[in-house]
């Protein structure tokens, strides 16, 4: 059962009686089997829920990202009996490195032994998909979803497959899990691209980097950010984060673009001399998604669909999985008690569960956008390199950890 959630697990309804069988309606539909919809199909089929879950691609499928589980999400994923397999096939880390202007450099070892754990989102999300599908989801994939059935007064399933041959499938809750694009949330207008930040992610895995350790790296500039991670298989996760607007044309040639940011790195440039590309580098932007208004009857909605900013400090990962279990306890109560004050009670839940490292990645980012900050920072870890380090741990949800 889901912290959070009083609610007694509602078993599957099943066709019966003679005759030609009635429809099921399943009681949660979810929409993306990434993280957040495995999560939280995982912990409500456990619960007894019949559950489906939709995804648009086949499994395993490639993902950007930077690839590390925080310690704090190990946990998470710990206590929900979803850990085994990720810390078999990842690579410990240890805690992280931070490298700011004029060569000030940080390391940070996470606390009390501490760790996280870095594999590939192919092999993180198909770890996670495969034990929500144990636990008794039922998993379509190649399901495109095209629209929710109903609007802002409510949500009753969701329309499937392709433009001209749509076929309905009707459930008592919608759990949207389908990322920073949701179908769901733009579809409903509950969801855009704000102004501000407007920052793309342009990222890639390279063979034969010197220098990797088992901690993760954040390469702060003026202006962006560069992580880096090793990953299983000898190969080493980089991902550039910078501003962009419509037309910039260095986003036409990613390949040039991450090959140059390396190139005039004074902290990465000698460790990439000899590196070698594995394949094309994957861009995503505008990272930033502002929901509002999503207190809509029907649906709930989990991982980067409830918004999302950018992956600067690698908590993305924790909001997504400890979201979708905040997620499947809302919907286990809507189940159980109908859809009045769901809403109220999961945002207040979610509120006391993230309000704290909300800020945190607030003054962060605001850190990475001003050249003065970034000065200012610079010169605070050369003085106090301890607030530092306390912050690493704190990005690294060590505190969850210790829960």
């Amino acid at each position: 059962m889901p912290e959070g959630s009083a609610a007694k697990p509602r078993r599957r309804a099943r066709a019966s009686g003679g005759g030609a069988p009635r429809a099921v309606i399943d009681d949660v539909l979810i929409v993306g089997a990434g993280p957040a919809g495995s999560v939280a199909a995982a912990v409500l089929a456990r619960a007894g829920a019949r559950v489906r879950l939709f995804d648009r691609a086949t499994f395993p499928r490639e993902k950007l990202c930077g690839d590390t589980v925080n310690p704090g999400t190990l946990a998470v994923l710990r206590r929900l009996d979803l850990a085994a397999s990720i810390e078999e096939r990842g690579l410990r880390v240890d805690g992280m490195r931070v490298t700011g202007e004029h060569g000030v450099a940080i390391e940070g070892r996470y606390p009390r032994d501490l760790s996280g754990r870095a594999l590939m989102r192919r092999d993180l999300d198909w770890a996670l998909l495969q034990q929500a599908i144990a636990a008794g989801a039922q998993f379509e994939a190649g399901a495109a979803v095209r629209r929710a059935l109903g609007d802002r007064r409510g949500v009753a399933g969701v329309a499937i497959g392709g433009h001209g041959s749509l076929h309905e499938v009707r459930a008592r809750v919608t759990i949207a899990a389908d990322g920073r694009h949701s179908t769901m949330a733009f579809g409903l207008g509950v969801a855009r691209h704000p102004e501000r930040p407007r920052r793309w992610a342009i990222g890639a895995y390279y063979g034969n980097v010197a220098g990797v350790t088992t901690l993760g790296e954040m390469h702060i500039r003026r202006g962006r950010y560069i992580g880096v991670a090793a990953v299983p298989g000898g190969l080493t996760n980089v991902c550039v984060v910078r501003p962009s607007r419509p037309g910039d044309a260095a986003l036409r040639d990613r390949v040039a673009l991450l090959q140059h940011e390396l190139a005039r790195d004074s902290e990465l440039r000698h460790r990439f001399a000899d590196a070698r590309l594995v394949q094309p580098p994957v861009m995503l932007g505008p990272l930033a998604v502002e929901v509002t208004g999503a207190a809509i009857d029907g649906l709930l909605l989990a991982g980067d669909a409830t918004g999302f900013i950018d992956p600067m400090t690698g908590d993305g990962m924790r909001f997504a999985v400890r979201g979708a279990e905040l997620a499947a306890g809302a919907a286990l109560d809507a189940l159980e008690h109908g859809w009045t004050g769901v809403h109220h009670r999961l945002a207040e839940r979610r509120r006391a569960e993230f309000a704290g490292k909300w800020r945190f990645n607030r003054i962060l980012r605001g850190l990475v956008g001003s050249p003065r900050a970034v000065e200012a920072a610079t010169l605070g870890a050369r003085v106090a390199p301890g607030v530092l380090r306390a912050m690493i741990a704190h990005a690294g949800d060590c505190s969850v950890a210790d829960r």
